[in-house]
């Protein structure tokens, strides 16, 4: 069974991608902060990470960074999903090795879309 892991400081939201994903057979784990996903992530390994970018305690930038430098999850994709919409927030999210960025509010079919693009790019890597 496919794992994603909900980073976001709002309960609504998570919420709101739970059912999303639920719905389709999806295992949900999730997370308030970046440090929660970092516990989260060294008890059980997603198969993606949704992140949000700004939380308290660690933001969305520096959980990708962690994801990304450390080697037992360098290949989990990481999405970013986030209020901050310049140009500038996208190339920094990707410049931090996210995989994919929507801006919220976002189109459900969009991020299902992105999901399952990231999910099957990462099996055949």
């Amino acid at each position: 069974m496919i794992t994603v892991l909900i980073v976001d400081d709002s309960p609504s939201l998570r919420q709101i991608l739970i059912e999303l994903l639920q719905k389709r057979g999806i295992n949900v784990l999730e997370a308030a902060s970046g440090m929660e996903a970092q516990e989260q992530i060294q008890k059980e390994v997603p198969d993606l990470v949704i992140t949000d970018l700004i939380m308290p305690q660690m933001n969305g930038y520096e959980l990708c960074r962690w994801i990304k430098n450390n080697p037992s999850t360098q290949d989990v994709p990481v999405l970013i999903c986030s209020t901050k919409s310049e140009e500038f927030d996208r190339y920094w999210g990707m410049k931090q090795g996210a995989d994919a960025y929507i801006t919220k509010p976002f189109q459900p079919a969009e991020m299902l879309q992105t999901i399952k693009f990231l999910l099957q790019n990462r099996r055949k890597s």
